[in-house]
């Protein structure tokens, strides 16, 4: 596996995976249209002060993972492509990225219902901080999960 910088050719993987209908319910994410989707990338997500890494695994785009600063906190997420789900592909371009990001804490809301995500995150030194109340307004359920300063 590598983490490598994002190029316009990762941009419509990204897109097909976004709008795996498994994987949105998985998230908790609402699937963008193709225009907003590429415009949300180009304007918000590829800014130099966020780290954006492409997955790749035997050659092929798997999946992305980056960080950015929102309210005060410094976040983390990743999407991988269904088909490479239960390969342990998330939990090593964690421990990867890891080493590229090196802000602490950093955060990563999560789907309580997201299992497989929060154990992820587990794995790689995350902790449960903080759950969101179940009458969220999108009736979703999240928790906050810390990865402290390792001081």
């Amino acid at each position: 596996m590598i983490l490598r910088d994002v190029t316009d050719a990762d941009l419509p993987i990204f897109f097909e995976h976004q709008r795996d209908p498994d994987a949105l319910r998985m998230a908790a994410f609402s699937s963008r249209e193709r225009d907003a989707f590429m415009a949300h990338w180009r304007t918000n997500v590829l800014r130099p002060e966020n780290v954006s890494r492409t997955i790749v695994m035997g050659g092929a785009v798997v999946g992305n993972i980056g960080s950015w600063s929102q309210e005060g906190m410094r976040l983390i997420g990743y999407w991988i492509g269904r088909e490479h789900w239960g390969k342990g592909v998330a939990t090593r371009a964690l421990a990867e990225f890891l080493l590229v990001e090196p802000t602490r804490p950093l955060h990563a809301w999560v789907a309580l219902h997201n299992l497989a995500s929060i154990r992820v995150l587990e794995k790689c030194g995350f902790r449960a901080l903080l759950e969101e109340s179940p009458e969220h307004p999108d009736g979703v359920a999240e928790v906050l999960m810390r990865l402290a300063s390792t001081e």
